[in-house]
């Protein structure tokens, strides 16, 4: 697996879509670093994106995460880090809580997946969404690049049974420290309901529902959403 890594400090291990690679997570939250020091960041490309084949070996979203996991070890050794998931990189971020809760600093969850089986989702309507010039900018740049990019035939095939797209073990656990979760009110891929449910688990979260933005998010807001992610570094500062 393929990272690049940012500055320095305590590491922040930032974790695509399905299918996407590491440069949206990247430019979306590198303008929150330009003056924050104290933090070294870790974009990763999971197996089957940005140009490189699936591994025959994985199988399921289990072998996924262990690739991620074997990818942090190399990263970071054992130093303990943050986590940031967008998509179904929100149930990759939980199911790494869920093996090893102390080491992890803090949890982002950006449009997290939380129900696998798209037909049980809670999901909104588009209807008051209003796409701007920089949604089809943000599909030019990064989601048709990514796609192009990406191993469909691997990712088909774990995504096309539930069974396989979830994890074997339930990711939910009382996780105790900062944690964020952004959702966008027209989000009609994950919605943004069933990750109220999370909040349970997550004591200390901050859970924020974004009008006129969808699974995108940030296409409108991106300041609240940079605010947002300031304040959970700021969280986990004082931790």
């Amino acid at each position: 697996m393929y990272y690049e890594s940012f500055g320095s400090g305590r590491p922040i291990i930032f974790l695509p879509c399905w299918g996407g690679d590491n440069g949206e997570a990247r430019d979306i939250h590198e303008p929150v670093f330009a003056d924050r020091e104290g933090w070294r960041r870790i974009y990763v490309d999971p197996p089957g994106t940005n140009h490189r084949p699936g591994d025959p070996n994985i199988t399921d979203q289990d072998g996924m995460l262990d690739a991620i996991a074997a990818t942090i070890a190399e990263a970071v050794g054992d130093e303990p880090y943050a986590v940031a998931g967008t998509s179904a990189g929100g149930l990759h971020a939980r199911g790494l809580i869920r093996r090893d809760p102390s080491r992890v600093l803090g949890l982002l969850l950006r449009v997290p997946g939380v129900i696998v089986d798209r037909r049980l989702r809670t999901l909104p309507t588009d209807e008051y969404l209003r796409k701007t010039p920089y949604w089809q900018a943000k599909q030019d740049d990064y989601y048709d690049p990514a796609e192009l990019s990406a191993d469909l035939e691997f990712l088909g095939r774990i995504q096309a049974d539930p069974a396989s797209y979830g994890l074997r073990e339930d990711p939910s656990l009382r996780f105790e420290r900062p944690t964020v979760i952004v959702t966008g009110r027209q989000d009609t891929m994950t919605g943004y309901a069933d990750a109220w449910g999370l909040l349970d688990d997550y004591p200390r979260a901050t859970y924020a529902v974004l009008d006129q933005e969808d699974h995108d998010l940030p296409v409108r807001r991106p300041a609240l959403y940079h605010a947002l992610v300031a304040d959970w570094l700021d969280r986990m500062e004082v931790s």
